[in-house]
């Protein structure tokens, strides 16, 4: 059984989703870090930049010692493999999907982050960083709605890793100043994935550990029908 240390974030929620896909039996080992848990040694031993999510898997596919991974992109490569879904077989596929994964890991990811931090974390309200990250976080937008405008997942017709990292930050575009209104293949996208199962399993477990961890906006296809 896989170990998922985790807390209420969007990439915590990334493994939680993947792993409620997977069907690969888990059990979550809550980090919160509000109470800095993250820094505790144990937990420096399997995720040594002190960053959730990471997991340890007792029965990896070599038979050997327990593996231990951090950072959300190489948990995903590793589990997507290990189960054999959300990632396509052929090597075209695949380069698609990493492609993909790696934009949100180091761009949507750390832009929306640090946006939000400067908007609600920060000591003091610094305006060009606002902008900055704000108008940065835009562009992102855009360039994920130009992605889907022609095919309904990202890496194109089968739902991937890459829509699994890429859904937890997108989701969160009420709390990052973005007006889904100008995005609406980006829209359809999420309400296609809010909708799955796995997704609605992953966020109430994020809700039952902490109340107060932000939830994804209702479809509004929903709200309107």
């Amino acid at each position: 059984m896989i170990d998922l240390h985790y807390w209420a974030t969007p990439n915590g929620h990334k493994i939680a989703i993947f792993l409620e896909e997977s069907s690969l039996p888990y059990r979550i080992v809550p980090v919160n870090i509000s109470k800095n848990e993250q820094f505790e040694p144990e937990f420096l031993k399997i995720s040594p930049n002190n960053r959730i999510p990471a997991i340890v898997d007792p029965e990896p596919a070599d038979g050997g010692e327990p593996i231990s991974l951090f950072e959300s992109g190489a948990i995903l490569l590793y589990l997507a493999d290990k189960a054999g879904k959300l990632i396509p077989a052929d090597g075209r596929g695949q380069v698609e999907v990493h492609q993909w994964l790696f934009w949100q890991v180091g761009g949507l990811g750390p832009m929306a982050g640090q946006q939000n931090h400067f908007r609600r974390a920060a000591p003091e309200q610094i305006p060009y960083a606002i902008e900055r990250y704000t108008a940065e976080t835009t562009r992102l937008y855009g360039v994920l709605n130009r992605r889907l405008a022609d095919r309904p997942f990202l890496a194109g017709d089968d739902y991937s890793i890459a829509d699994v990292a890429t859904y937890p930050w997108a989701a969160a575009y009420n709390i990052l100043n973005q007006d889904i209104d100008q995005f609406p293949h980006v829209e359809r996208w999420l309400d296609t994935i809010a909708v799955r199962p796995a997704t609605k399993r992953a966020y109430a477990i994020a809700k039952e550990m902490n109340p107060n961890a932000p939830q994804p906006p209702a479809p509004r296809t929903a709200l309107q029908a």
